[in-house]
């Protein structure tokens, strides 16, 4: 039992120090020079919407978040989303979070369903329990931000928590584009 707990606990350690080190040592990418096209994103659930395609967004921002519901780094950058969301969604940002689960009970609908209503998230949520959309992506980590000008090219990615200036001031930049 000992032992069983200590293996957890290095896991647990592992993954956050991972985790940590890599939104530490990731720079936001920005694709305005190499005009990288951002993939679309798909899913069989939607929650809060309908199904969402990328030409029905041409001409808005969107924030595309990867999260879990039970990623503690998530819970972190969940409040500036919904902000961002409240303050910038008349203003043409679209958010599409993208659900992509680290454990079994997270693969449930009904349990991210619980979590999106209890949280009171508002946004789109498609759950991506295949990691179709991360490996689009290319994506490694919870939680990354990616965000879309209105021509559907990647601009950014951050990794991680934090620089949420920085994130706010790109979209309000991409915003005035």
């Amino acid at each position: 039992m000992k032992r069983d707990r200590t293996m957890n606990r290095r896991w647990f350690l592992g993954g956050l120090v991972s985790t940590v080190v890599a939104g530490i040592l990731a720079e936001p990418r920005s694709a305005q020079s190499g005009q990288t096209v951002a993939p679309e994103i798909r899913g069989d659930i939607w929650i809060n919407t309908p199904p969402l395609n990328w030409a029905d967004l041409r001409g808005k921002v969107v924030l595309v978040e990867f999260w879990t519901f039970e990623c503690w780094n998530c819970h972190h950058v969940e409040p500036y989303i919904k902000q961002w969301h409240a303050r910038y969604a008349a203003e043409g940002l679209q958010v599409v979070s993208v659900h992509a689960p680290e454990f079994d009970r997270e693969r449930d609908p009904d349990n991210v369903r619980s979590y999106v209503q209890r949280a009171a998230i508002t946004y789109p949520v498609v759950l991506d329990n295949d990691f179709s959309n991360w490996k689009r992506y290319s994506n490694r980590y919870w939680p990354t931000i990616y965000l879309i000008d209105k021509r559907g090219v990647l601009r950014y990615q951050k990794i991680g928590e934090g620089d949420y200036d920085k994130t706010e001031t790109i979209l309000r930049d991409l915003l005035k584009e």
